[in-house]
């Protein structure tokens, strides 16, 4: 099954928003064996969205299209589906009701009329109940095509893919099974590492592809599988999964499976029952906020210094003016320092921290620019190392980040 999505909004081609509800889409049906021929952005403009719905039916089996669907005089997306479709709006009762059961419960308003109107669907439509928001998902169908119609608010739209749009495609449709595993590398370059693993891939068999994720620090190997015999894929996947961790054991940092570095570690430290806490200078945050992201991250994340400044450092944090008129702020002391002294204060098991030239001036210190050292604490001691990260901002910080998470794992995993 091919299938295409389209986006709709004004606000996505100027650059207002980043479209990460292609990417979710994308990703929950490459799950189910659905191919995604092709993703496109549209205006919030009749002409256009009519156009890119009757060349996404000549293109696909499955249509999903995400936007203008609020209650708004520019949401025009349900009454150009409706003239697509030949068909008229009508007001749906069980539609009505949820939006009345939300705003007596939640928005604790009197409801307006022009959120009652978000009841009216097109006729020829199959409701997707929306259980966090006003606007329906709706399925209609045309020449063998599905045309799934969703709103744009993140959450509304996925918790929608999840419980109806998918559950419901599994039942209409037999699709071909697909099992992917994402390996998470750390300190080898992509090309350096596509070296190293050239005979294993090349005689990988045809029905198993591997693909290389560089980012900053990490590449992540992803292999998959397609078939419609599950029994063969999964051996035929554990076969070529113990041929290649040999040849990557000394670079292995664990499998994402749809989990981020932070994510596998805040599983790491709920099973051990430990905690982490985090003391950041020029990744400014950027750590625990990636930890926080993760539900349940309370459990062992118990909280971040932001010590952005020298005053921070020694007036929250109690770093000693001595070590940093000796060594300066970006140094191997003062991040273990940092590290020691969060640790005490949040009493956890581990700690990391920051600090370092994120550009694009080195204030004062003797640093070159894009330097960071990076601290590892435990109640048994405290480690760091330094790196060089390059010249450009936005690069230095979130390697930064991905290198303290990689440090943090590394330590996790010796207990």
């Amino acid at each position: 099954m091919l299938a295409e999505i389209i986006t709709i909004g004004d606000e996505i081609l100027i650059g207002q928003i980043v479209d990460s509800n292609s990417a979710f889409i994308a990703k929950q049906l490459n799950k189910i064996g659905v191919s995604v021929y092709q993703i496109t952005s549209v205006q919030d403009d009749q002409t256009h969205i009519l156009k890119a719905l009757a060349e996404a039916e000549a293109n696909a089996d499955l249509v999903i299209i995400t936007g203008g669907l609020g209650p708004t005089k520019d949401d025009i997306t349900k009454k150009t589906i409706a003239h697509y479709f030949e068909d008229t709006l009508k007001e749906d009762i069980s539609v009505r009701k949820n939006i009345e059961h939300l705003w007596e419960v939640y928005v604790k308003k009197p409801v307006m009329q022009v959120n009652l109107d978000q009841a009216l669907v097109p006729t020829k439509s199959t409701i997707l109940m929306n259980k966090y928001g006003s606007a329906p998902g709706m399925w209609l169908e045309k020449n063998n095509t599905v045309f799934i119609s969703l709103p744009g608010v993140p959450y509304e739209m996925k918790a929608l893919i999840d419980d109806e749009v998918v559950p419901k495609l599994r039942s209409r449709f037999k699709f071909p099974y697909i099992q992917h595993k994402t390996f998470l590398t750390y300190g080898m370059g992509e090309s350096t590492l596509a070296e190293r693993i050239e005979k294993f891939e090349n005689e990988l068999p045809t029905y198993i592809k591997l693909a290389y994720l560089p980012s900053l620090g990490r590449v992540r190997l992803r292999l998959s599988a397609k078939g419609a015999d599950k029994d063969l894929i999964t051996a035929e996947m554990d076969k070529q999964t113990q041929l290649l961790l040999p040849q990557i054991n000394d670079i292995f940092a664990g499998y994402e499976e749809d989990l981020s570095i932070e994510a596998i570690i805040g599983k790491y430290l709920t099973e051990q029952q430990k905690t982490v806490a985090t003391a950041e200078s020029c990744t400014g945050g950027l750590i625990a906020e990636r930890f926080t992201a993760n539900p349940g991250a309370s459990k062992y994340f118990k909280g971040s210094i932001v010590s952005y400044t020298r005053e921070a450092k020694v007036k929250v944090l109690k770093i000693s003016e001595g070590i940093i008129d000796t060594y300066s702020v970006v140094s191997a002391e003062v991040a273990e320092a940092m590290a020691k002294n969060v640790l005490e204060l949040f009493d956890t098991d581990f700690a990391i921290a920051t600090t370092g030239n994120a550009g694009p001036t080195t204030d004062d210190t003797a640093e070159d620019l894009g330097i960071v050292y990076i601290a590892i604490a435990t109640k048994s001691g405290v480690y760091s190392e330094k790196f060089s990260f390059g010249n450009h901002r936005v690069k230095v910080i979130n390697k930064a980040a991905n290198k303290a998470f990689e440090m943090l794992q590394k330590e996790i995993l010796k207990k």
